[in-house]
């Protein structure tokens, strides 16, 4: 088996045989004369030939030297090129980042966020898969992304959650509801109308069926849909009041939005990672982003 040679040696024997004087490569690698005939004497008993024909005017590569010396100097740009790559991921040039969102963040927040993102990295692919919580979570526990964007949950000792912001419940309320223009409504006033919901396999749902339970309201949940979009539709064709977090509501939507209030419901929303995992470059500066303000 081919014994493991110092880098060191081989940076010496380079230098040597680039100069092609013992001299110049001791001055050049800042070494004493004798420390660099040590060297290549100590790399030609690994390698078990000679490498150079010394004479008293001139240092020359035997053909052995001659072999060693192509093998080195491609092994020390392939060194140079891994190196440079390790660089540019690390300054976040280059690299892919994978990362899922639950939906209602994804189509909100997300699009204002990566376009300044590519604006300031455009050398790394991003790929963003819009996942229900419960699927985000499970992608980010099989490493199948960098990390997840989702509502904070406390049964998931091995995921840390860093929470980036708060995002209240509001109620939709349909047309030609008497609101009296007020700003709040009770969840129980709520109930008295046909509620729109999502689907039971959202975190917002269980918030919402936590609170009617701890409260001891009876609630008609029997309409449900996946996408905020079509609840919204919905909500304004008359069919009921529909119940969703803020940030999920359109900004220019001409429906009345209000705050839902006794009890007041919120979730917080966080980068979700796999505990003790340390974040590549290129994902580490997106989640920088989403602290600063997402």
């Amino acid at each position: 088996m081919p014994q493991k040679i110092n880098f060191k040696l081989l940076s010496a024997f380079i230098s040597v045989a680039e100069h092609a004087s013992f001299r110049k490569a001791a001055e050049q690698n800042f070494v004493s004369l004798p420390a660099i005939s040590m060297q290549i004497k100590q790399l030609e008993e690994q390698v078990g030939v000679a490498l150079f024909q010394r004479t008293t005017r001139r240092v020359e590569l035997t053909a052995e030297g001659e072999q060693l010396l192509i093998s080195t100097r491609k092994a020390m740009a392939e060194l140079d090129s891994g190196l440079s790559l390790i660089q540019q991921a690390a300054n976040a040039q280059h690299g892919t980042l994978a990362l899922a969102c639950v939906p209602t963040v994804a189509g909100t927040r997300l699009p204002a966020l990566l376009t300044e993102y590519a604006r300031k990295y455009p050398g790394i692919a991003v790929r963003v898969r819009e996942l229900s919580h419960h699927d985000l979570l499970e992608a980010v526990r099989r490493r199948e992304v960098d990390f997840g964007i989702s509502p904070v949950e406390d049964k998931r000792p091995e995921l840390e959650f860093q929470p980036i912001f708060d995002d209240e419940y509001c109620a939709l309320l349909p047309r030609g509801y008497r609101d009296n223009g007020r700003k709040t409504i009770s969840l129980r006033e709520l109930t008295r109308l046909r509620l729109l919901t999502l689907a039971p396999n959202s975190l917002f749902r269980g918030h919402l069926e936590a609170a009617l339970q701890a409260n001891g309201i009876e609630a008609d949940l029997s309409y449900e849909f996946t996408h905020v979009s079509t609840l919204i539709a919905m909500v304004e064709a008359g069919l009921g009041a529909g119940i969703l977090p803020r940030i999920a509501i359109p900004r220019n939507t001409a429906l009345k939005t209000v705050r839902i209030a006794r009890p007041a419901l919120q979730r917080t929303i966080a980068v979700v990672t796999i505990r003790g995992h340390r974040l590549s470059p290129p994902a580490a500066r997106l989640v920088d982003m989403l602290q600063q303000g997402l």
